[in-house]
């Protein structure tokens, strides 16, 4: 495994956790380091990091909020 893909995989706690949950990419990026950017990407589809998923659990949360004060009136 390359330096930049061990780096990548210390330095980012949500890569060391998703890697220890699924060791087949231990070898996938051992083989081939080209592919971190399509574990970084099913890391952030896994965990709901991405940009849409942090908007759809504000507007869920909005949404409960909203819920609650209209059965507190």
């Amino acid at each position: 495994m390359t330096l930049e893909v061990q780096f990548a995989l210390k330095n980012n706690p949500y890569f060391g956790r998703y890697i220890r949950e699924h060791s087949d990419w231990y070898k996938v990026l051992n083989r081939n380091p080209n592919m971190l950017f399509q574990f970084e990407e099913e890391v952030k589809s896994y965990y709901k990091l991405r940009p849409s998923d942090k908007l759809n659990k504000a507007l869920e949360t909005i949404e409960m909020f909203e819920s609650i004060m209209s059965t507190l009136k």
